[in-house]
C-alpha cells in the first residue's frame, strides 16, 4: 500500500470512492458539482497498485476562535474501501495530513463525523452541538422580542455574497466555531441553484436581507420553508428574520435542520409549543495540531495560570506539561512542574472553543483535577458570550 498525493486527475475517483463508502449513488454531473471541494484541497490518498482504496483531503480554511481567526485544515472525503479496511490504511493517512497541516502552520482541524467513535481515537474532540428547529407556520408567529422593523429585501443570490459577506464576517468574530468563506465558497457551498444531497424537491435559494442581517431559505410544493443561513447582529434583528420566514405564503413551518445550541427563537416564541426543537445532537469535531500556538491564539476570559498535563500518543510533539497563562497576553511553554489538570489531547480540544465545560468532564471522569477548583477557574478563562457553532458543509 502505498500513501501518497492524490492528483487533480483522479478528483473523479475520490468522488465514486466516496459514493462507496458512505452509500450514495453517483450520478452524472456529481463529479464537477461535488468535486470543487476536493479540488482546493491537500489529497491524500492509498494505492493497491492502481486502486485508490483510502482517501483524506484537508481544505486550507480559516476558522473563528475567540478573538482570533486561525488556519486550519477542514477535513473531508475520508474513507476507505470495505476490501481494505482493518489494515492501518485511515491510521496512516491521517498521520500523514496531520503531519502536512503542520508543516503548513495549520495548528487545528475539523470535521463532520459521519461516526464520531471514529475521531477521537486519533485526538479529535467534539467541540460544538447543533439543534435542528421547526416551527409551526399555519398560524402567525407571535414574538416576545419586538422585532427590529427596518426594511427587508431580497436580493439576487449571484450577488447576494457581497451584500451578506460582510454581515457573516461580523458574525464569525462574535461567535467562534465558523469559517471565513471566499466567493467560490459563497457560490458553491452557501448558494448553489440546487441541493441534492440536504434540500431534495427544494427551490433554488432565496436570500432575504436586513441591514443587520439575513436569511438564506429554500421552499417546496409541500408548504415548507427549509432555512440554512441566518445570522443577525441583535435580537431584534433576529426576530424580525424569523417573522419573514414564519409568514412567507402558501406554507405551513419553518425547518431549521442547523441552528445554535443558543439559539433565541424558542425562547422569543410567546408560544413555546410553536416552536420544537426537533433534535440536539453533536456537530464540529476539533483537533489540536499545534496545542501551544492553539492556545496562545484565542482570548480569554480571565487572567490565571494552570498547568496541563496532555496526553497525545498521536502527535508526540503536544504530549506533556504546559504552563498556560490566560488573558490578555497568554503564554504557554513546557515546564516541569506539577500539573493542575491532566486531560487528553481530544477534550483539550472539545473545551477549546467554550463549548464544553472541563469541570463536565472532570464528573465524567476523563479529565483528572489535581488541583481543586482548577477545573472551574478553566472553565472561567475559555468562557465565551455565545455557544460555539458552525454551519458550513464540507
Amino acid at each position: 500500500m502505498e500513501i501518497r498525493e492524490i492528483p487533480e486527475a483522479d478528483v473523479g475517483r475520490m468522488v465514486d470512492l466516496a459514493g462507496m463508502v458512505f452509500h450514495v449513488r453517483v450520478e452524472e454531473g456529481d463529479h464537477e458539482r461535488d468535486g470543487w471541494r476536493v479540488r482546493r484541497a491537500g489529497r491524500i490518498g492509498a494505492y493497491d497498485g492502481g486502486t485508490l482504496a483510502g482517501q483524506v483531503a484537508a481544505i486550507p480554511m480559516r476558522l473563528a476562535v475567540p478573538g482570533a481567526f486561525l488556519d486550519c485544515s477542514a477535513v473531508t472525503y475520508v474513507g476507505v474501501l470495505p476490501t481494505h479496511r482493518r489494515r492501518g490504511v485511515l491510521t496512516s493517512m491521517m498521520e500523514r495530513m496531520h503531519a502536512d497541516a503542520a508543516a503548513a502552520g495549520r495548528p487545528v482541524a475539523v470535521l463532520w463525523a459521519s461516526q464520531g467513535a471514529i475521531y477521537g481515537r486519533y485526538g479529535y474532540g467534539l467541540a460544538t452541538r447543533a439543534i435542528s428547529l421547526e416551527v409551526d407556520s399555519s398560524r402567525p408567529l407571535r414574538l416576545r422580542t419586538v422585532p427590529d422593523e427596518r426594511p427587508l429585501r431580497l436580493v439576487d443570490p449571484a450577488s447576494a455574497a457581497e451584500v451578506v459577506g460582510p454581515i457573516h464576517n461580523r458574525a464569525l468574530a462574535a461567535r467562534p466555531g465558523g469559517l471565513v468563506r471566499d466567493d467560490e465558497w459563497w457560490k458553491r457551498g452557501i448558494l448553489p441553484p440546487a441541493d441534492p444531497e440536504t434540500a431534495p424537491g427544494f427551490t433554488e435559494p432565496r436570500v432575504v436581507v436586513h441591514p443587520a442581517g439575513y436569511a438564506v431559505y429554500r421552499t417546496n410544493e409541500e408548504e415548507t420553508v427549509r432555512v440554512t443561513d441566518l445570522v443577525a447582529e441583535t435580537p431584534a434583528v433576529e426576530a424580525a428574520l424569523w417573522r419573514y420566514l414564519a409568514s412567507i405564503d402558501l406554507t405551513r413551518r419553518v425547518q431549521a435542520p442547523n441552528r445554535p445550541v443558543d439559539d433565541l427563537l424558542p425562547h422569543m416564541a410567546a408560544d413555546p409549543d410553536q416552536v420544537v426543537v426537533k433534535k440536539d445532537a453533536g456537530a464540529l469535531w476539533l483537533r489540536l495540531l499545534d496545542v501551544p500556538g492553539a492556545l496562545v491564539s484565542r482570548s480569554w476570559a480571565t487572567g490565571d495560570t494552570f498547568v496541563l498535563e496532555v496526553r497525545d500518543d498521536r502527535v508526540p510533539a503536544n504530549e506533556g506539561r504546559w504552563r498556560l497563562a490566560t488573558g490578555t497576553a497568554p503564554a504557554c511553554d513546557r515546564t516541569a512542574g506539577e500539573p493542575d489538570l491532566t486531560l487528553s489531547a481530544a477534550d483539550l480540544a472539545a473545551v477549546y472553543l467554550g463549548g464544553m465545560r472541563v469541570t463536565t468532564l472532570v464528573r465524567v471522569g476523563v479529565v483528572t483535577e489535581h488541583t481543586p477548583g482548577a477545573a472551574a477557574r478553566l472553565d472561567a478563562a475559555l468562557a465565551v458570550p455565545l455557544a460555539p457553532y458552525m454551519n458550513d458543509d464540507f
